[in-house]
């Protein structure tokens, strides 16, 4: 009999799912494959798994894992459809399902107000305060991930492209690009026609690497990506005072593009996604109670 409240987060995403469950002073982890909400079977399958696992390492039937207070955060999911399907799917019965987004911001600032940019393959910005979690983006290629590696990288073949025609001037970025694909146009146009986000962000460190060496195209997509950052920024409430977590594998590079009032905003994450799941899931516990006196 477990008379203690069990809390469990999992944190799902394209490459691994982790998973944690809270036990008392205990806390136990565990660790599957892909879960992307959006190959969807399989993703059940391993978050299934990721908490049969945690449910044998603490010694806990499945009813008795089954009403552990939970988060669920699987990117895919995009509508309170796909949220209630795998909430449905899952041996959970008191579980929310959301996507990554708001269990990175929650990882990230703790139960602190502030925000985060999470920038890397690609792209969002968030808001946690008193009134929740509100994050703008993460629409993917083509129609977002603004400041993103994805986005990084499309913008640069844009300007190698108007180089060419003779509608900017080449820079040693742009011709270094250039050269890779043999000083041909039709070259790059093959490779864009079949470039995923994958492929394209792979220019990113290039561009941050020129930016920071004074290249002028390099600068102009960096400050691009800054001007994107400080909007969204802007467009959440983001105040002075508060923290600002740059995450992701480019994040922290748009410290310096973001200019001198976020210098002393800028900070480390507190937690990962992982911890998010948790203490959203904990969140909601404490919510009951609160409600219930």
């Amino acid at each position: 009999m477990v008379s203690e409240t069990l809390f469990l987060g999992v944190d799902g995403g394209g490459t691994s799912c982790r998973g944690a469950l809270v036990l008392g002073a205990r806390r136990f982890e565990a660790r599957g494959g892909a879960a992307n909400a959006i190959r969807f079977d399989a993703a059940m399958r391993t978050v299934a798994a990721v908490i049969a696992d945690l449910a044998g390492q603490a010694g806990l039937m499945p009813h008795q894992i089954a009403s552990a207070r939970a988060h669920v955060g699987l990117a895919g999911v995009m509508t309170p459809e796909m949220s209630a399907r795998v909430a449905e799917a899952l041996p959970l019965t008191d579980v929310v399902v959301t996507d990554d987004q708001p269990t990175a911001i929650a990882g990230a600032l703790g139960a602190d107000t502030g925000s985060v940019a999470a920038i890397g393959t690609g792209s969002f910005v968030g808001r946690q305060s008193a009134a929740g979690i509100r994050v703008l983006g993460g629409w993917g290629l083509p129609i977002g991930d603004q400041g993103s590696g994805a986005r990084l990288g499309r913008r640069l073949l844009e300007e190698v492209m108007l180089a060419i025609d003779g509608l900017r001037a080449h820079t040693e970025l742009t011709r270094a690009i250039l050269a890779d694909h043999g000083d041909s146009a039709a070259e790059i146009v093959f490779f864009s026609s079949t470039a995923g986000a994958t492929d394209l962000a792979a220019f990113a460190p290039r561009v941050v690497a020129a930016a920071t060496a004074g290249d002028a195209v390099g600068a102009l997509l960096m400050r691009e990506g800054a001007d994107y950052i400080r909007a969204c920024l802007a467009a959440l409430g983001h105040r002075g005072g508060e923290p600002l977590c740059l995450m992701g594998g480019l994040g922290p590079a748009y410290a310096p593009w973001l200019g001198a009032e976020y210098e002393h905003m800028i900070r480390a994450p507190l937690g990962s996604s992982l911890d998010g799941a948790l203490a959203l899931a904990q969140r909601r516990d404490q919510a009951r109670g609160e409600g219930a006196s």
